[in-house]
């Protein structure tokens, strides 16, 4: 058990586990979190009660064309590729595909793989080429944003003129190891810059008129943000 939530409880956080979560997680996810427990940098994988939440908002809006900008292993970006419907398409956007190889057989034995077109790049430089054409502005139904906390801030500005109006996009860790609300003497050094650039978002985000939004407590944080205007 991966247990990187806010909840103060690991029983209770396993509680909700294995009641709510891994009795209806499919086999395919089961076997990518498997292995991206393995790896050295397991923290960085999506938490398996924050894909839970991601799947059904998936399947409440009907998303078909999606966007990810930070893949990793791909847990959450196979989750989508499950959730959508069998002619959707994910634009997944990812700087180490080298991550994206652990999880790539997991996805291909799951015959999702025609719906992704992943991308090795720098995020900024890939949402700058998909914004060169006019077609992709105010076309995706759903974004999921994952990557580098630094640049956050940037990549939704890039993000509300590629998300279609009544678009979702979610960010994750929003609450950044609960350091959000920490004196920063008390926070470990390799939390702090990130700490900083979360927080310079989260009060944007809170402004921002383009977007009617909800920050809830799972995983490391979720804001889920409905693009308004």
């Amino acid at each position: 058990m991966e247990h990187k939530g806010l909840l103060q409880s690991d029983e209770l956080y396993k509680y909700i586990l294995e009641t709510n979560v891994y009795p209806h997680e499919p086999e395919p996810l089961k076997e990518i979190r498997a292995l991206t427990c393995s790896h050295r940098l397991f923290f960085m994988g999506t938490s398996p009660d924050a894909g839970q939440m991601i799947e059904m908002l998936l399947k409440l809006t009907g998303a078909k064309k999606t966007l990810e900008i930070g893949v990793y292993t791909g847990y959450s970006l196979l989750l989508t590729a499950l959730a959508i419907p069998e002619d959707g398409k994910i634009v997944a956007i990812d700087v180490n595909r080298e991550f994206y190889e652990i999880g790539k057989p997991v996805i291909k034995k799951a015959q999702v793989e025609h719906k992704i077109n992943f991308i090795e790049s720098e995020a900024i430089v890939a949402l700058d080429k998909l914004l060169e054409d006019p077609n992709n502005k105010g076309s995706f139904d759903y974004v999921f944003v994952d990557a580098d906390k630094i640049n956050y801030l940037n990549y939704h500005e890039k993000v509300m003129e590629l998300v279609k109006v009544n678009g979702i996009v979610v960010y994750d860790n929003t609450l950044w190891y609960g350091s959000v609300v920490k004196s920063k003497d008390l926070v470990p050094e390799t939390l702090k810059e990130g700490r900083i650039s979360v927080l310079k978002f989260n009060k944007s985000l809170a402004n921002d008129s383009r977007v009617k939004l909800s920050m809830v407590p799972l995983g490391d944080g979720l804001t889920i943000c409905r693009r308004v205007r």
